[in-house]
């Protein structure tokens, strides 16, 4: 083991410090916000490696100190190791100027307030190469840093070889202009007469570097948890909204006005955003979180990039919790620019000759012409837009049923309520359901229009000129809870073939309950028959309000009609039965009401068939043993599904459906495609 020699370690320690052009940019501005600067100018040639320059009208360096300003660890921000706890300042280590002038060549020019002229010194490997000399001067410090990694071949190399290191730099002043409103900051190519960063206010910075588009869908935000004991913490910045749409994700995050990356929170972000956002677009955050300096831990990185937080879950959770509920009530419109009509072309007389006759033509308003872009392709009656119309084979013979005679029959259903309906309890879930449905899905419901399935889970619809995804399995289980209740006490029946005992359901339901193991039969045993008990003791009150029939013998024979034309898959009757034994709440009324239709909604869902789809993910499965039944019986549950879902589902949905507000948050329903958006990005190709 040998010592290294002091040159190589500080040339080592140099390297992790200033690791490109951007890394020296930053610890210059950090420099001279630390000095009180109100004005910082940077210059950069050749991406930084040719020179950086930073000017500022901070305090200025004391002659006294030039000797050892590029010493390593010499600094005037703190002088023992207690003061990190308290630090404000951004720098503290003493490191980044003498890393500079390991690795470059620097020329410091400084003058104090009162003095009548300023000083000129160079560095290099942390000392003085001259005394320092006399020379003109204006109020701060300029730090010019000239050939940058001359003797790190190999790293110059990369960054000679690699992009332009500018655009990085002016990321980061774009950064520190947002944030620090109380400094006009600018940023230039070395030579160029016009700067690319010059700002003097925070939306005027987002503005110039992030474009006009962003500050149109920006949302103030603002969290404050002075209550919170160890949590005390305040944030204010801004969000975009649902209508900011961009391919990468940009976060602006400043901790005690430090700028630092926090991944946890970045992520926690992202995924509030990704119930809102449609699919691979990212958010614009701006965010300026202040805490308790004890309660940041600033020396966990060599560059400072990242920072330490004392209860650091409990505060991303409050600020997560507060943009989902930003977005929540900023979700309920999407904007788009419209074009103002020519008012000129508005009026006018033509003449029209047709088939040899002259016919004039004389209006006050010339029909407008729908832009290329605003096109509705299909409508409920045209089947053209369908996935259907461009697949080959052989069609089902169920797709030949009118859409017509299905809602026909739907609508027949409709009848005067008995006197079960007037129950209280059931009135006011029905209250619940009509004073929280959320009235931008119910539009879009209402007059959508069914282009097929997108695999064995969601649907694709059409409103206007937008897409959409939707989860079959959750509307059409929030459907059969609606109608359970709406049909409450007045359920037409279908017939057991053969009656069903309940304890075999529930013991079949026990056998694929992975929680109960197989060797527990007497267990299973004792849970049956407690199950099968319950629901004989409760089969008068279910039979009458939801038409679910138990004999005297425990045999289940008669199942509601929750759609007509409609039959639930029978192979999920053993996990029904154990649902309303195990979680119906029998003991209140209006909670026996809401269960019991919650699961009458589960079990009629159009849930994917227990059989792999023969079609999709499921076609490996047959290929292994090929049992004609079995691939015949797939094929047939999966088509018979589909065609549920086109000419039952949807038609019901249109006319009953009222769509809870949690579906536009909770991945139900999600925007994929607006014809607007598609046709400016194939203008721009």
């Amino acid at each position: 083991i040998r010592r290294l020699e002091e040159s190589v370690v500080n040339r080592i320690a140099a390297g992790e410090v200033i690791q490109r052009p951007s890394s020296a940019v930053k610890e210059l501005v950090e420099n001279s916000l630390d000095a009180g600067a109100s004005t910082v100018s940077v210059t950069v040639k050749d991406g930084g490696l040719k020179l950086i320059q930073v000017s500022d009208d901070g305090h200025g360096i004391r002659f006294e100190d030039l000797p050892i300003l590029c010493e390593r660890h010499t600094t005037s921000k703190l002088s023992a190791y207690e003061d990190l706890q308290t630090i404000k300042s951004m720098g503290f280590r003493g490191e980044a100027l003498a890393s500079m002038t390991y690795v470059g060549h620097v020329t410091v020019t400084t003058i104090t307030e009162g003095q009548l002229h300023g000083y000129r010194v160079c560095y290099k490997d942390g000392v003085m190469e001259n005394e320092p000399k006399p020379c003109a001067a204006v109020k701060g410090t300029q730090v010019m840093v000239e050939n940058l990694f001359y003797n790190m071949v190999a790293r110059r190399k990369t960054l000679q070889n690699s992009n332009d290191d500018y655009p990085k730099v002016v990321d980061f002043i774009s950064r520190f202009a947002v944030h620090h409103i109380n400094v006009n900051f600018s940023c230039r190519k070395h030579g160029a007469n016009r700067a690319d960063v010059h700002t003097s206010s925070r939306l005027d910075a987002i503005r110039n570097v992030y474009g006009a588009s962003v500050v149109r869908d920006l949302i103030e935000i603002e969290v404050s948890d002075e209550d919170a004991g160890d949590a005390v913490f305040k944030m204010d910045g801004y969000i975009s909204n649902a209508n900011y749409v961009a391919k990468k994700i940009t976060m602006i995050l400043f901790i005690n006005d430090r700028l630092v990356d926090c991944t946890s929170l970045k992520r926690a972000i992202e995924f509030v955003y990704s119930a809102t956002l449609p699919q691979a677009s990212k958010p614009f955050i701006y965010m300026s979180i202040n805490l308790p300096s004890e309660h940041v831990d600033v020396n966990i990185h060599p560059t400072k990039k990242e920072v330490s937080l004392l209860n650091q879950e409990r505060i991303i959770e409050t600020i997560k919790n507060t943009i989902e509920e930003k977005l929540r009530n900023s979700n309920t419109t999407r904007i788009f620019q419209t074009q103002a009509v020519n008012s000129s072309a508005l009026t006018q007389v033509y003449t029209q000759k047709d088939k040899g006759t002259d016919v004039k033509i004389a209006s006050g308003m010339k029909s407008q012409k729908t832009p290329v872009s605003q096109m509705v392709r299909t409508d409920p009656r045209n089947p053209s837009g369908r996935l259907h119309t461009y697949w080959h084979g052989q069609s089902s013979n169920l797709e030949k049923k009118s859409d017509l005679v299905s809602v026909r029959n739907v609508v027949r259903s409709r009848r005067n309520p008995k006197d079960a309906g007037d129950l209280s309890s059931r009135h006011e879930l029905l209250m619940e359901i009509d004073s929280h449905y959320h009235p931008g899905l119910l539009e879009v419901i209402k007059n959508c229009t069914y282009v097929g399935l997108a695999d064995e889970i969601f649907a694709l619809i059409q409103h206007n000129t937008h897409l959409y995804l939707v989860n079959v399995v959750n509307v059409s289980k929030e459907l059969m809870y609606q109608q359970a209740l709406c049909r409450f006490g007045n359920f037409n029946a279908i017939q057991l073939s053969e009656p069903a005992p309940l304890q075999e359901l529930l013991l079949m339901a026990l056998k694929d309950d992975e929680l109960i193991g197989d060797e527990n039969e007497e267990e299973k045993l004792e849970i049956a028959e407690v199950n099968s008990k319950i629901l004989k003791e409760n089969a008068e009150m279910i039979n009458e309000y939801f038409s679910i029939h138990v004999d005297q013998d425990g045999n289940l024979t008669r199942l509601p009609v929750v759609l007509d034309q409609y039959t639930p898959d029978m192979d999920r009757l053993p996990e029904f039965v154990l649902t309303m034994g195990n979680d119906v709440t029998w003991d209140d009324e209006k909670e026996c009401f809401r269960t019991t239709a919650a699961a009458i909604g589960n079990f009629y869902a159009l849930h994917p068939p227990i059989l792999p789809n023969p079609s999709g993910s499921g076609v490996q499965f047959y290929k292994k043993d090929i049992d004609h039944e079995l691939l015949a019986e797939a094929e047939t549950a999966w088509s018979q599904r589909e065609w549920t879902i086109q000419h039952v589902l949807f038609p019901s949905m249109r006319l009953f459906l009222k769509p809870p507000k949690s579906m536009a948050t909770d991945g139900t329903f999600v925007q994929i495609a607006s014809l607007e958006k598609l046709y400016k990005i194939f203008e721009r190709c």
